[in-house]
């Protein structure tokens, strides 16, 4: 398998200039999908700057001076996706992925006190062995719980490195989210109203400017207000 696409192929959300070159680096497989992510060498190169070539990316990774959910990243074609919070520790910065109103990935600088947190939406839960129940969580974690006090589509403030659960932002009427998917990626909505559909795993969820999406789609990020810092809207 190649590790590099063509850039023409990239998918709309990356933040690269399709006619810079030829190729671009191809990320690995991983918990994000190629369209809601990018490689760690873009990251570093095209999305912060740290560096203004792919070998000077590929020596800050292996001098493991990149981190992501505060653990160190080895392998440069990573997978970096929205609401994944990057550091540079040794140049002081901070950021988390994140969609712009244009539905770009984009890198939003955060303070450290940010840096130290990770939104998850909740995917999908189980009731296991002794009575615990699992949360399957956007990014590919998972976290197991005493109590059933979470609903799937929830999304939980969770510390990282650690899992701590700090707060927990459910799906409902009055709540902030990010569209990750869809027509309207990258906008941010307030839910009027959530409808669950008995048979069906989307649910629809109707907006207070009328427009609707179905649950999958959507990425709460607070309730009443939007709890992290967001990309400045597009002129």
């Amino acid at each position: 398998m190649s590790d590099h696409m063509k850039r023409l192929a990239a998918p709309r959300s990356w933040p690269i200039k399709k006619k810079a070159s030829i190729y671009a680096t191809k990320q690995t497989a991983g918990a994000h999908s190629v369209e809601s992510s990018v490689p760690a060498v873009i990251v570093l190169r095209d999305m912060i700057s740290v560096c203004d070539t792919a070998r000077e990316a590929k020596r800050v990774i292996g001098n493991r001076e990149l981190f992501v959910d505060g653990k160190a990243v080895k392998n440069p074609k990573a997978p970096i996706g929205v609401m994944d919070v990057v550091t540079v520790p040794k140049m002081g910065l901070s950021y988390r992925m994140l969609l712009s109103d244009k539905g770009k990935l984009t890198a939003v600088a955060v303070n450290d006190d940010e840096a130290k947190v990770k939104l998850c939406r909740i995917e999908d839960k189980t009731l296991v062995k002794g009575g615990k129940f699992q949360l399957n969580l956007s990014g590919g974690r998972n976290l197991l719980l005493d109590k059933n006090d979470y609903k799937v589509g929830d999304t939980l403030k969770i510390e990282v490195p650690g899992q701590k659960v700090v707060e927990c932002y459910p799906a409902k009427a009055g709540s902030k989210v990010l569209i990750v998917s869809g027509s309207q990626t990258g906008k941010i909505k307030t839910i009027k109203d959530y409808i669950i559909v008995k048979g069906s795993p989307d649910n629809v969820v109707i907006f207070d400017d009328d427009t609707e999406t179905i649950n999958s789609n959507i990425f709460v990020v607070g309730e009443g207000k939007v709890e992290i810092t967001m990309p400045e809207a597009s002129e």
